[in-house]
């Protein structure tokens, strides 16, 4: 009896589960079938196409690494020399331009790919060279971001980068920044 109790408890509980599990909607796509690229935004290319950032570099923003384009903006806040701002603004157009020079091709590639879907072309084999292609150009997209943070750390002091952080609004700002990779 005492089963037989416990059998329709969980027949209960997993006949509950199945409703709500269906009655769910599934996430849609609708509307994005009708863009260029269906898998990219318009803000997404263009942001590629202009070398904006998009949070590629998230693992230096985030882990004491200030990026030139926020310590431009934030520059009379952490009290940047004309040195450190002239600096800044090379290491800027200097990453900008990488950015760019790879976010041209990589839309491009997206828009292949979004081609070989389109008109039915794609096979396995095309499928592989496109994709490997597109991960290659994200690759140094976010290698160029990641590079200009790496480059940046350096030209700030670590109490410019503290300073950065907090500002930036981060927890880990109360973390004293390793001097190890600042260079001056």
């Amino acid at each position: 009896m005492r089963f037989h109790k416990f059998s329709i408890v969980i027949a209960s509980i997993l006949a509950a589960t199945a409703q709500t599990t269906s009655a769910a909607p599934a996430p849609s796509y609708a509307g994005q079938e009708t863009r260029e690229i269906k898998a990219m935004s318009p803000d997404d290319v263009q942001a590629y196409l202009s070398g904006r950032g998009m949070g590629l570099a998230k693992a230096a923003e985030l882990n004491g690494y200030p990026g030139p384009s926020h310590a431009l903006a934030l520059s009379a806040e952490l009290n940047l020399s004309s040195e450190q701002v002239e600096s800044t603004q090379v290491l800027f157009a200097i990453m900008e331009a990488k950015a760019i020079k790879l976010g041209q091709p990589l839309v491009e590639e997206e828009r292949n790919l979004d081609k070989l879907f389109s008109t039915k072309a794609v096979d396995a084999e095309s499928l592989e060279k496109s994709l490997a292609r597109i991960g290659e150009l994200q690759a140094k997209v976010r290698q160029a971001h990641l590079e200009a943070h790496l480059a940046q750390v350096r030209i700030l002091t670590p109490e410019q980068v503290t300073r950065y952080m907090q500002l930036r609004g981060y927890a880990s700002a109360q973390q004293e920044p390793s001097s190890s990779h600042h260079q001056h």
